[in-house]
């Protein structure tokens, strides 16, 4: 899979699970991860074509709502809200999974760099 999918199916995700949180809780901080979707869709047309500053961005992005999701987990781990550990724990799958395509990514461009 390539960075810029791998991206694509996190900013989804986050836009996805988000909306659903919000219908589901009524809590307005359930639209941040809707947001960091909608930047990183943004961004997702320049990661295709290889530009490296908004690739660096959204790799930005993309670890920071990784961590910042850490705290919700641990409070519907604590409730036993089971849905909303579904919803957080697709969330951070996903962010993982965009930073392990985007590293491969990042190494694969350093490695062609140094051959030619």
């Amino acid at each position: 899979m390539k960075a810029h999918t791998a991206s694509s199916i996190n900013a989804y995700t986050l836009i996805i699970m988000g909306i659903w949180g919000y219908v589901a809780t009524k809590a307005p901080t359930s639209f941040i991860p809707v947001v960091f979707g909608i930047l990183l869709l943004t961004m997702n047309n320049g990661i295709r074509l290889d530009n490296k500053v908004q690739s660096h961005i959204a790799v930005l992005l993309t670890l920071l709502v990784g961590f910042a999701l850490m705290k919700p987990l641990r409070g519907n781990i604590a409730e036993g809200d089971t849905m909303g550990i579904v919803r957080v724990g697709a969330m951070i799958l996903t962010s993982v999974l965009a930073m392990v395509f985007f590293i491969k990514s990042f190494m694969t461009a350093r490695k062609t760099k140094k051959v030619t």
